[in-house]
């Protein structure tokens, strides 16, 4: 049995300790949060677990093998430091950390540690991203071409981070996941429109090798929420709804070929013609409707039981960080841009 304690009891950490309470070879055994509304709730829900109001008693306890750290970003350092120095697995929140080197530094100690860190990249399991993976892996699109995503809804407002580091991680995590490229640069510009000074909305365009492109848009101040990713590929191309409950995924035989593709019969008859468009059938196939996070608890447990690297480890959270501080760097430099070589 994983026993696992759990810090941070606010907006996604009771999801994350009912994903580890029902998971086979898991149990919740010690809650922690500063916040006594948030302690009684935890205490309702698991009567059988211990109530921590501070949480270094969970970071040290010989009896927890797993701490999930549910906790404002600029908490995850010194938390996850000493979960890791007391030889505990942790589960994190994203984004993985508030710095490049801080990232560096918690994989450093886990390797010292022989233990692991997952980071908690929840669309990593989803039906659709699984999908898309393998339609990818398949070449079904072809070489891709772009990945454009649009993640905007009005608030949920952060305090401590801005728009980029609430929401681009989500995006960042799922490009990081399928497209098997490291980005060579971005260009960011975002505004902050109240006193915080914190950016609300962000326009974010990150390059690649081979002409491949991305572009995200986050927003915390859209009428209306909007989670679409379109992704173009040389034999076909996708777009993925996740608001909608059936055909989360289509994928359409569109495209456009270039003069080397066409078979011209004379210099005459390609003269003035560049282009060919290619309008082909739409098709869905078929997602598995799963709970991401519950997939992804089980998936870290067997990962602890048979010594498996997750997929979603301390490197993935690093490479993601590392674009988010990259395009901090281009928001404070008026979208100028920053390499990541």
């Amino acid at each position: 049995m994983i026993n696992v304690g759990i810090v941070g009891f606010g907006y996604w950490g009771p999801n994350v300790a009912r994903n580890f309470s029902i998971t086979p070879g898991a149990k919740v055994v010690a809650i922690s949060d500063a916040d006594d509304k948030s302690l009684q709730r935890a205490a309702v829900s698991y009567p059988g677990a211990r109530m921590e109001k501070d949480c270094e008693s969970i970071l040290t306890a010989k009896d927890i093998d797993v701490v999930a750290i549910v906790t404002p970003v600029s908490s995850h350092f010194s938390i996850a430091k000493k979960a890791l120095e007391n030889g505990k697995h942790i589960f994190i929140e994203k984004p993985f950390t508030a710095s490049v080197a801080e990232a560096e530094k918690l994989i450093e100690i886990a390797e010292t540690h022989k233990v692991k860190i997952m980071v908690d990249h929840t669309f990593l399991f989803t039906g659709a991203v699984k999908k898309i993976k393998e339609l990818i892996d398949d070449g079904i699109l072809g070489d891709l071409y772009y990945f454009d995503s649009i993640r905007v809804n009005l608030g949920l407002f952060q305090k401590d981070v801005n728009v980029v580091w609430d929401l681009a991680p989500h995006d960042l995590s799922i490009m990081d996941h399928i497209l098997h490229m490291d980005p060579v640069a971005v260009t960011a510009t975002g505004v902050a429109h109240f006193r915080n000074q914190l950016e609300d909305v962000a326009y974010i365009t990150i390059y690649f090798p081979g002409n491949v492109i991305a572009h995200l848009n986050v927003n915390w101040l859209s009428p209306v929420k909007i989670r679409t990713t379109l992704i173009g590929g040389q034999k076909k191309m996708l777009v993925w709804n996740d608001l909608v409950s059936d055909e989360k995924i289509r994928v359409y035989d569109k495209g456009v070929e270039g003069l080397d593709s066409l078979e011209m019969e004379s210099k005459e008859k390609a003269y003035g013609l560049r282009l060919s468009y290619r309008s082909g059938d739409m098709w869905a196939p078929r997602v598995t409707q799963v709970e991401a996070l519950q997939g992804e608890a089980s998936y870290f447990i067997d990962c602890i039981n048979n010594n498996i690297t997750p997929k979603n480890d301390g490197y993935a959270g690093l490479r993601v960080v590392r674009m988010l501080e990259a395009i901090k760097k281009s928001l404070s430099g008026g979208g100028a841009l920053v390499r990541l070589d």
